[in-house]
């Protein structure tokens, strides 16, 4: 291939790949085709350049489109030398990153060019929980291709010049770009989820190397391990101070304070990412009911309710970590769900899968309620009855059916209405009620609750129930697959 024509597709391969790791595969493949005067064309490495590298000194496979070829469209040998990647990845047992800058499909191999996508396509079905999948969104990514990204495991997109969408934003009836950019990187990481982490080039590329640094290289062999220099009971003395944004307590209990936080900017009430545990890779569920920015500055509020789309956020983030082996850590603070009527079209589904997603899951879960943990939605947060093996409580959770008063109000309806202080009649029973049935010490006497600890002590804790948890094994009822 031409240095003119390498600049962007190699470049962007050699800057994410450890120095001089970079082999290529495939660099002689041109296209075959022959109509509408494809043969006066020239299609180095036919658009796309494949091989393997590392990062971090692990194996891993690239391909990156070249739009200056044909715009980087999809033929027939285009596909062939993905699909032959990803051959070779599952035989290895390494991830496939794939750096898109992409037309479309090759309007001159039609067929052709269609039956190849088709063969990517099945290719990342094989591959799904076996091996990482990876897409970063460089230029165009549209049609076919888009489905493409949606098939990865983490979506990474260009906010500058990247372009994500089934049908573009003019194609859409009442729409146009200026109206509302249905394919920029801010609509596809806030609307729809699609994307995991949006931001520069530089950004992106450094970004997936720590993502690959983190996780495992495949779902059998498990290198995503590493050695610990923080101390494992260093004592979170201001940990409750941050019940409302889980995101900063997550990184406070990580092995020094990293925090990998996946589609941040969807569904925001809702936390998921990777920390750190004694080197071990952990992904996170978390409830947020308040979000600050680095400096310290509340940019967003909450309700601590499930919505439909917090629900999806963490099922498909479950299903991942259930796939690789990566243990679960769920921090609770939640007393129901949404009430919308747009909500209301998908919240019950929504919580059905990730109830399923939890309950399927065969790793070691540990589960810490910091806050509420009320009726149907705090089970569906991992709770013992779905299958955690260790719950704790802070001191002050609040775990039971509904709210104390709320309570109150239904069980004492008649006496209330009688009542000559009917506020502090309430106020008196709800402390009860609360001591009874809904404090961290009424759910551990009945064995819902293993421990109450203090807050300050959660990251000792927390480890040391994982790996009590290491070799943890569960069987299942043999079946072919679950179909919630």
């Amino acid at each position: 291939m031409s240095n003119s024509t390498k600049n962007s597709a190699s470049n962007r391969i050699h800057a994410l790949l450890d120095e001089n790791s970079f082999v290529e595969v495939g660099g002689y493949v041109t296209a075959r085709n022959t109509d509408f005067n494809m043969t006066a064309k020239e299609t180095p490495a036919d658009g796309v350049v494949t091989g393997y590298g590392t990062i971090e000194g692990c194996l891993v496979y690239v391909y990156s489109q070249e739009a200056s070829v044909l715009g980087g469209s999809v033929g027939e040998m285009h596909a062939r030398k993905i699909t032959k990647l990803y051959t070779m990845a599952m035989k290895t047992g390494a991830p496939v990153i794939g750096l898109v800058d992409c037309a479309g499909l090759r309007l001159q191999e039609a067929t052709d060019s269609l039956n190849g996508l088709g063969e990517i396509y099945m290719s990342q079905t094989l591959a799904s929980g076996v091996i990482p999948q990876i897409t970063a969104i460089f230029g165009t990514c549209g049609g076919g291709m888009a489905v493409s990204a949606a098939m990865s495991d983490f979506t990474f997109m260009e906010t500058k010049g990247g372009r994500l969408f089934v049908n573009s934003p003019n194609a859409i009836q009442g729409n146009y770009t200026e109206k509302c950019n249905t394919a920029s990187a801010d609509f596809q990481s806030r609307e729809t989820g699609m994307v995991d982490f949006a931001g520069d080039a530089d950004d992106i590329i450094n970004n997936i190397r720590t993502l690959i640094s983190i996780l495992p290289a495949n779902s059998e062999d498990d290198m995503s391990y590493d050695e610990c220099n923080d101390d494992l009971n260093r004592i979170c003395s201001d940990l409750e101070n941050y019940v409302g944004d889980t995101a900063i307590a997550l990184a406070q209990i990580s092995d020094n304070q990293f925090f990998m936080e996946t589609r941040k900017e969807y569904a925001a009430s809702m936390v998921t990412g990777f920390i750190r545990l004694n080197g071990m890779t952990v992904g996170c569920v978390a409830n947020r009911t308040e979000s600050y920015n680095e400096s310290g500055v509340k940019t967003g509020e909450y309700d601590a309710l499930l919505s439909g789309q917090g629900c999806e956020k963490a099922a498909r983030f479950i299903h991942f970590c259930d796939a690789f082996s990566i243990p679960v850590l769920t921090l609770v603070n939640v007393k129901g769900y949404e009430t919308t009527k747009c909500s209301e079209k998908k919240i019950a589904r929504a919580a059905a899968g990730l109830t399923y997603a939890f309950a399927n899951a065969t790793v070691p879960k540990v589960t810490v309620i910091l806050g509420q943990a009320l009726g149907t939605a705090y089970l569906t947060m991992n709770s013992k009855s779905i299958g955690a093996d260790i719950v704790y409580a802070w001191p002050s959770a609040c775990i039971g059916m509904m709210e104390p008063a709320e309570a109150v109000k239904i069980m004492y309806a008649d006496e209330i209405a009688k009542a000559e202080d009917g506020k502090a009649l309430i106020s008196d029973q709800s402390e009860s009620y609360r001591q009874l049935q809904s404090s961290a010490v009424s759910a551990a006497k009945r064995g819902y609750v293993d421990d109450i600890i203090d807050a300050s002590e959660t990251r000792a804790r927390v480890i040391a129930a994982f790996e009590m948890l290491f070799t943890k094994r569960e069987d299942r009822p043999a079946k072919k697959h679950g179909t919630i």
